[in-house]
Order: C-alpha cells, then sequence, then structure tokens
C-alpha cells in the first residue's frame, strides 16, 4: 500500500486554499469547484452514495505535497461548525507533514490563521544521535495535523541511528 490523499473538512474553501499553499507549501492540483446532488455522473452517483440523499452540495479543491501524496479539501454547504477533536471518539484524528523548517513552518502556520498546540519536542532527548522532532498544530478550522523533522521509520525504528 501507498498514502494517496486525505480528505479535509473546511469552513471556508478560499482561507483553506490560501493556508495549506502559503503556509504549508502544499501546489494545487484543481482549484475550488462546486459539486451539486445529481445523478448523471459518476462523481455524482458517488457523492450521493457517500454523502447521502438530500446534501446541499459543496466546494473541492484538490492540492499536493510535494512527495505526491494528495489533500482533498472539501466546504459543505450545510456543515459549518468548527471541529473539536474529541478523544474519546474513535477514527482519524490528524495527519503529519516532515519539514526541516519547523520555525519557519510554525511561522506561517500562525500567519494564515492556524495555532501551535504545543513546544517543538524531540522524540529521544536523551540520546543526540536521534535528533527526531514533533510538534503539533491545527489549521483555521480545527484540523489536527503534526510536523516531524524525520521520516516516519527514522522517527519510531529501534536501530535508527
Amino acid at each position: 500500500m501507498k498514502m494517496n490523499h486525505v480528505g479535509l473538512m473546511v469552513g471556508d474553501m478560499d482561507k483553506a486554499v490560501e493556508f495549506y499553499t502559503k503556509a504549508l507549501g502544499l501546489r494545487i492540483v484543481m482549484n475550488n469547484t462546486k459539486v451539486q446532488e445529481e445523478r448523471e455522473t459518476a462523481i455524482g452517483r458517488m457523492c450521493v452514495a457517500v454523502f447521502g440523499e438530500g446534501f446541499k452540495g459543496f466546494n473541492i479543491a484538490h492540492l499536493v505535497t510535494t512527495d505526491g501524496i494528495g489533500v482533498e479539501l472539501f466546504e459543505m454547504k450545510d456543515r459549518q461548525e468548527r471541529h473539536e477533536v474529541d478523544f474519546s471518539r474513535l477514527g482519524i484524528f490528524h495527519f503529519c507533514l516532515q519539514t526541516d523548517d519547523f520555525e519557519g513552518a510554525i511561522a506561517r502556520t500562525e500567519q494564515y490563521g492556524g495555532k501551535v498546540r504545543m513546544d517543538i519536542m524531540r522524540y529521544h532527548p536523551e540520546d543526540d544521535s536521534k535528533p527526531a522532532k514533533m510538534v503539533y498544530l491545527e489549521d483555521p478550522f480545527g484540523n489536527l495535523f503534526e510536523f516531524y523533522s524525520h521520516t516516519y521509520e527514522e522517527t519510531y525504528a529501534t536501530d535508527y541511528s
């Protein structure tokens, strides 16, 4: 398996595209597009199957990271509450991006309406041969994400040095 994309609900598509491109450096593949309920196309039938009968439409945009992972943004017409993470619920609660520029990426996150949820932390502060760092943040809509300084494998492998 390979990771292909992640889908995020946002409250303002223009603000979301600006945040994910300018703050996090993603590239637009397909900009803000309106989707209405219909059954004539495969996409229309898929949306009815996923969102149910009577959904009021949505805006969608497709972005991509520098390593080709997609980020699909959804702005639903009838769902505009800010996301609050409920850690008692099962399911996905964050995604992670890798960067060498923690300070710059954090500054851009705040500049474009995101929040930093903690100080930058080292995973193995007692071992200088394992310099992996991380930090949790959130986008302007409350979606949690992390920054890692190293790959997932480098961060967690027991034989990494």
